[in-house]
């Protein structure tokens, strides 16, 4: 079973920013390689821990015969972080999406672990009917190759509903070593950290938030329960989240500002509270939920175009689009909210990144 390197281990542990990066495409939705690396450059310049690629936000469609960018995208953004690292003591998290059915799956996780990632990020939305038993035996299977990240993707989006039953098997498969929680469900969040406190591995799972609804919410709560006549208090430590694919530097700034604030013990600010409700807002004008998140990844797309990071809004299925309405939506949390954006920060080094 392949392990973390601890330098990895102990950062994903600690809890940093991981932008599920999207996918650059040009005007003829063929793979926009210069843009691609420009768009990992700058998220790991703005202080992100890690990369998620091969994921929702990067477009399942990658992995089509017809358009083959499953291994080059994966390829680009392994060479990308490590001209990233070669200024001495940076290093990041590489995390690869892996789905599909087990043969699929298995056959990614060999490419991603070949191509130097860390860890696999799970889909399970392929295995629709399967029972419990069959999915713990799929995600067994991965495990042998490459170090697991469980994912609840929330079902609006291509995932399923996974049951505590789920969860609590899941967690005794030892290649797991951290899950992104992303159902956009108090209910099914619940679940997961109910099933993490009551396997004895709390201490060694990071807990991500990937309730782009609910980001600031999830990081400043202790989550507390009994398990076997324990008190057991969980935190999510970081953001694996399509959501901080955008104005990234102010996802850093604000999960450095949440890290203060537990380590120390504060009281939250009342200011901290207003901005996630901003927050929330502005998460709701990219990611589309008045129409069942149809728009969210031509919605993160139209803000990466704004700041030059993107060419075009263009995505592989040219029925993917911003729906009606969510054009005005952007505009008005980008004139509601100044202080959420890095615009400045993306003009000022934008060349460097795309170079």
């Amino acid at each position: 079973m392949a392990h973390l390197p601890k330098i990895i281990r102990e950062k994903l542990n600690k809890g940093v920013v991981i932008p599920a990066h999207p996918l650059a495409l040009n005007e003829v939705r063929k793979l926009d390689e210069r843009r691609q690396r420009a768009l990992t450059r700058y998220y790991l310049s703005a202080g992100a821990g890690g990369i998620a690629i091969g994921v929702h936000t990067t477009q399942f469609e990658i992995r089509d015969p017809r358009f083959g960018l499953f291994k080059p995208v994966l390829q680009i953004t392994a060479e990308t972080i490590s001209e990233m690292e070669q200024t001495p003591g940076r290093y990041f998290v590489r995390i690869a999406g892996i789905a599909g059915r087990t043969p699929q799956a298995v056959a990614e996780a060999q490419f991603a672990a070949g191509q130097g990632y860390h860890a696999g990020l799970l889909s399970l939305g392929a295995l629709q009917n399967a029972g419990v038993e069959d999915l713990v035996r799929h995600c067994k299977t991965v495990g042998e190759i490459i170090p697991l990240i469980g994912f609840y993707l929330q079902p609006a989006v291509g995932g399923r509903i996974l049951p505590f039953e789920f969860w609590r098997s899941f967690l005794e498969i030892e290649a797991v070593v951290a899950i992104k929680i992303a159902p956009f469900n108090r209910y099914y969040t619940l679940d997961v950290l109910r099933a993490v406190a009551e396997s004895g591995r709390a201490g060694e799972i990071a807990l991500y938030t990937g309730n782009d609804d609910h980001i600031v919410g999830d990081l400043i709560t202790p989550f507390r329960f009994t398990a076997n006549g324990t008190a057991v208090t969980l935190r999510m430590v970081g953001g694996l989240l399509g959501h901080w694919a955008v104005w990234t530097r102010k996802a850093v700034e604000l999960l450095d500002e949440i890290h203060t604030i537990v380590s120390a013990n504060r009281r939250i600010p009342a200011e901290l509270l207003t901005r996630a409700v901003q927050i929330t807002d502005a998460n709701a004008a990219f990611f589309d939920p008045q129409h069942n998140f149809k728009g969210t990844i031509a919605g993160i797309h139209e803000v990466l175009r704004r700041q030059g990071l993107l060419e075009g809004r263009w995505c592989l299925n040219p029925e993917e689009a911003l729906s009606p309405g969510q054009m005005k939506e952007i505009t008005r949390v980008y004139r509601a909210y100044p202080h959420l954006n890095d615009d400045a920060f993306v003009k000022e080094h934008l060349d460097e990144w795309l170079k």
